[in-house]
């Protein structure tokens, strides 16, 4: 006898945006966690869940959720001057002291407030894999697994990215002692890559791919024999700092994109994490290749990296998505706001970005960065059948959104609101967010909380 069909669950949205638009009084139907049905112009029926606002979730496409529980705790500087290479020794500091159920609890609070910010997917770039020693754990995927239970714990979906990281820096350098907890040969990876795949047997929607962590930390060779392992996506940092680009020309005559090309098949399953010092030439090559350029622009500019070259890139057609990063401050709607406005203070102009008069910034910023996340996740997205059912509902009555409608919407959501913008989010139709929190916010946080003592105390 066949199995009895998954429910079918209705929304009527008085506004949605569509991969067509903005369409009034929208019938969206989910079954199974996708999307079975959208029509505009449908009356709604009884029995509806009725959306003032609805749009698709957003993907979070680089996130390493551990560092949400440093967030706040490196903003003082010193004598000789702070920098992304002095923060990266107190995070060495701070993931010295994090065991297994601390990474879950932290992890689960991360994407508690991505949900609440109207984030329903994380790529997780996952590089803390061994015990405080560097032993590989009896299961060498139990760090993975951790992240794993706190994607379902949330509810987010998981796109999740173990980290390779064999060397301090370029030319393959030994690693120094405060990175014994990330290092692996790439047959252990190959292995963990294994762990990895059954911890996410759990979720029936999760994609598994792999993050050369950088040019730093990987060799030609070792790259080589990384990409055969999987057919999911493929994530590297890239061209963050200029010291980087500086030492990455010292060693091989070419600067990071430029020897990644020369080097590596890249094309549309790579995504390329910040590329924030990149030159016209690196620009047209990462165009061509279809790859996304991933940006975190809360985080690059808590770690002071600099500005990509926006304006020129995605004239010429390119592709990017947003992600959280450090998670100093997770917020959906603030990476699109700084990013326009990062490049606004640039250029000293306005609405830099989307291209051609008439065009709402708001809505090209979330448009373009739903497909770029979309792509680099490994994922389909937008409200249309066959997506997953991912949606988030903006508050009608919030101060920010009062008398609008269609592209306004979401000029307001990414300019003018703050808190409380977010009104409910589904999951895979399956919902997580009501009246603006999280249905398991004071559990998660208390958890966090718990963990987060205990971790500050042994530090």
């Amino acid at each position: 006898m066949p199995a009895n069909p998954a429910p079918l669950l209705v929304f009527h949205a008085a506004h949605a945006l569509l991969p067509s638009g903005w369409a009034r009084d929208v019938r969206i139907a989910c079954q199974g966690g996708t999307l079975v049905e959208v029509t505009a112009g449908a009356p709604a029926q009884p029995g509806d869940t009725a959306l003032a606002i609805a749009v698709p979730g957003l993907g979070n496409l680089h996130s390493h959720a551990f560092q949400r529980g440093m967030a706040g705790l490196t903003e003082i500087g010193g004598n000789s001057g702070d920098s992304f290479w002095s923060w990266r020794e107190l995070m060495y500091r701070f993931l010295a002291h994090l065991q297994p159920d601390a990474v879950q609890a932290i992890a689960e609070q991360a994407y508690v407030e991505m949900l609440e910010s109207g984030f329903t997917r994380v790529g997780e770039f996952h590089y803390l894999h061994h015990a405080a020693d560097g032993t590989p754990y009896a299961d060498r995927a139990e760090m993975a697994a951790r992240i794993a239970a706190a994607a379902q714990g949330s509810g987010i979906g998981l796109t999740l990215l173990p980290v390779f990281y064999a060397h301090a820096d370029f030319g393959g350098v030994a690693p120094n002692p405060a990175q014994r907890r990330l290092i692996h040969d790439v047959d252990g990876f190959a292995e963990l890559l294994q762990g990895c795949a059954h911890a996410l047997r759990g979720s029936d929607d999760a994609v598994l791919g792999i993050a050369p962590h950088s040019l730093r930390a990987v060799t030609g060779d070792e790259l080589a024999a990384l990409l055969p392992l999987t057919a999911g996506p493929v994530h590297i940092h890239i061209a963050e700092q200029t010291r980087e680009v500086d030492a990455c020309v010292a060693w091989s005559g070419l600067r990071p994109v430029h020897w990644l090309y020369e080097h590596a098949p890249v094309d549309a399953r790579w995504c390329l994490v910040h590329a924030t010092h990149v030159d016209a030439d690196e620009v047209q090559r990462m165009v061509a290749s279809q790859a996304v350029v991933g940006l975190c622009p809360i985080t690059e500019a808590n770690l002071g990296d600099g500005l990509f070259p926006m304006q020129a890139f995605v004239r010429a057609g390119g592709r990017f998505g947003v992600g959280s990063d450090s998670n100093v401050l997770i917020d959906a709607a603030e990476e699109l706001r700084l990013l326009e406005y990062g490049q606004r203070l640039h250029v000293r102009g306005r609405n830099v970005l989307a291209p051609g008069d008439g065009q709402s910034s708001g809505r090209w910023l979330f448009e373009q960065s739903l497909r770029g996340a979309g792509q680099a996740l490994g994922v389909a997205t937008g409200l249309q059948v066959g997506a997953p059912a991912d949606v988030v509902e903006l508050d009608a009555a919030h101060p920010a959104l009062i008398a609008r409608e269609g592209d306004a919407l979401l000029d307001s959501w990414v300019f003018a609101a703050r808190n409380g913008a977010v009104r409910s989010v589904w999951r895979q139709g399956r919902q997580l967010v009501r009246e603006g929190r999280h249905l398991q916010r004071d559990a998660v946080a208390a958890r966090f909380a718990n963990a987060l003592r205990t971790v500050l105390q042994a530090g």
